[in-house]
């Protein structure tokens, strides 16, 4: 092996552990109700789906005062004041590196929030490329994006794993271009996907270059 790709949110940053800090101050400061938490936190998705629906959608059931807009400008200004790294990562890829392995990351989203995101975890001094994007106007799972990636670290695909939590992003759609899969759950459970490998945690990664 020789290099590991990783997605991003649910897999090297604990996204639910990031929003749910958001959560706690977010709540205070607009005095949102008991329940709203929870609520949102369901309609979220994992974070697949736009807070631009998801707040408009709780101003709606819960019946609040408050402006969507107000809100969503919440979201933008403090949910990455303090995003916390998936357990594990920080050694996982400070050890992977240690190896002698490239280390890629891919990951659907904004470029501003995602290189926000990498450098307060502390995850981009030890990443040697990432792949946004929007930043290349191309998304998971179009096979396109997992080429790039691949180019940009120089490997092939026989000689590379990608790990992540997405059973579409990062277990069916790097298979497609031959990469092998090891699938992090901690979001959507897999629905008729077959991963390479099923991890407990970021730690079986190192476990994976024994494969």
């Amino acid at each position: 092996m020789k290099a590991v790709l990783f997605d991003l949110d649910g897999t090297l940053h604990d996204l639910t552990a990031t929003v749910r800090g958001w959560l706690t101050g977010h709540v205070e400061r607009h005095g949102l109700p008991g329940g709203y938490a929870e609520r949102f936190t369901v309609l979220d998705d994992f974070g697949y789906r736009p807070k631009r629906e998801v707040l408009p959608q709780l101003v709606r059931e819960l019946g609040l005062p408050h402006d969507p807009e107000v809100l969503l400008a919440d979201f933008s200004e403090h949910s990455l004041a303090a995003p916390v790294p998936m357990p594990h990562a920080l050694d996982v890829l400070q050890e992977l590196r240690a190896r002698g392995l490239r280390v890629g990351v891919v990951t659907n989203g904004w470029v501003e929030a995602q290189t926000t995101c990498l450098e307060r975890t502390g995850l981009a001094p030890l990443t040697d490329d990432v792949v946004i994007s929007k930043g290349v106007g191309l998304s998971k799972p179009a096979p396109a994006i997992y080429e790039l990636a691949l180019a940009r670290l120089g490997v092939n695909a026989a000689d590379t794993w990608f790990v992540g939590d997405s059973p579409r992003n990062d277990v069916w759609g790097p298979q497609q271009v031959g990469l092998r899969a090891a699938y992090l759950p901690t979001g959507h459970g897999l629905s008729g996907e077959r991963p390479d490998a099923v991890l407990r945690d970021l730690r079986d990664v190192l476990r994976l270059m024994e494969r």
